[in-house]
């Protein structure tokens, strides 16, 4: 019977700076939390084991609580994001500082709000760039998607050199002067010139 039981779950998270959790514990006496899903990571990483934990763990009826949404997520994005992923599977969250709860109709209207406003942020951000774009362009500045030059010869010596584990992908791309996926696509561009 302990399985099916709903349950309230608490993700909490503290940054490298912070160092201490107890301010967050604290807000989670009065809850009845079940489980505790905690880390310490930046809010900029990407790469948070716990979060992914309690995501995989929760199921319908179960409540999640955290401290304060910026805790959970790094942008609204990610933070709607995440409660999308909740959503679907039936489970409410609730965040002590902004005093929502996606279980009541109050809470989804934040939410939806929340997400009205990065869609309007991102819409502000892509009609910059255009703009931006098309003065570098009046201008004769845009130099926007130039393909890279490559020098031919180092990229034969470094392939080599991958191809014997000498470098890895990193250091390929580095020393070439391009990025991982740059590196990608001309590693597949060659393959497909050789075919």
């Amino acid at each position: 019977m302990g399985e099916n039981k709903e349950q309230h779950i608490a993700y909490i998270r503290v940054s490298t700076v912070e160092q201490n959790e107890a301010r967050q514990l604290e807000a989670m006496k009065d809850k009845g939390i079940d489980k505790y899903f905690s880390e310490k990571v930046s809010g900029k990483d990407t790469n948070r084991p716990q979060l992914q934990a309690m995501l995989d763990y929760v199921r319908e009826g179960d409540t999640v609580y955290v401290h304060d949404f910026s805790r959970l997520a790094r942008s609204t994005e990610d933070l709607l994001r995440i409660t999308r992923q909740l959503e679907e599977k039936g489970v409410h969250l609730v965040s002590n500082k902004e005093n929502i709860d996606t279980s009541t109709d109050n809470g989804k209207l934040m939410l939806t709000m929340l997400g009205a406003i990065a869609e309007f942020e991102r819409a502000n951000i892509l009609e910059r760039q255009r703009e931006g774009i098309a003065i570098a362009k009046a201008e004769g500045r845009y130099k926007g998607g130039q393909p890279k030059k490559i020098d031919k010869k180092l990229f034969a010596e470094l392939k080599e050199k991958y191809q014997t584990r000498e470098i890895n992908k990193v250091d390929f791309a580095k020393a070439l002067g391009v990025s991982r996926p740059t590196l990608d696509k001309l590693l597949k561009a060659e393959k497909a010139a050789d075919q």
